[in-house]
């Protein structure tokens, strides 16, 4: 019996591979645990066409992550807090700066993504790391003016 591997399996090979199994092995364990499907001219065609699928949106993905990293890296994001006796009112957190950058780049990025060590209480120009995906990582450059 032929099958196609949808998941690595350790002691037969890796997900895309096309293997000759024993029947009983074949249907009860790779098929029956979901690990591989069988192997007719119709499901190999329609594997390797999901595979161009998530090669090519991978691609674009990339892509648009580069573009929207430049984008940031580019840019100076400015936020305003009202000043107090010393620094400014409150403090600037990860949810601030992932509204600004909607706000001011139009660009969507969760304010989990933003690695802030501590909030800023203070104004001037700041650094901080974005996670954009992929491994894809940003530094932004925010600016805490005070009004």
């Amino acid at each position: 019996m032929k099958v196609l591997l949808i998941k690595d399996v350790k002691t037969l090979g890796l997900a895309g591979e096309i293997k000759e199994v024993k029947d009983g092995y074949g249907q009860n364990f790779l098929v029956g645990k979901g690990l591989a499907k069988l192997a007719t001219p119709e499901i190999v065609a329609n594997w390797k066409q999901e595979q161009e699928d998530m090669a090519r949106q991978l691609k674009e993905d990339l892509a648009r992550l580069e573009e929207e990293k430049t984008k940031l890296e580019a840019t100076i994001i400015r936020i305003e807090k009202p000043i107090a006796p010393v620094g400014i009112q409150g403090s600037v957190g990860n949810g601030d700066i992932s509204s600004a950058i909607l706000t001011q780049l139009n660009i969507t990025l969760d304010k989990k993504l933003i690695n802030l060590k501590k909030a800023f209480k203070s104004t001037g120009i700041h650094e901080v790391d974005a996670k954009l995906g992929h491994g894809i990582h940003a530094i932004l450059k925010v600016e805490v003016v005070g009004v």
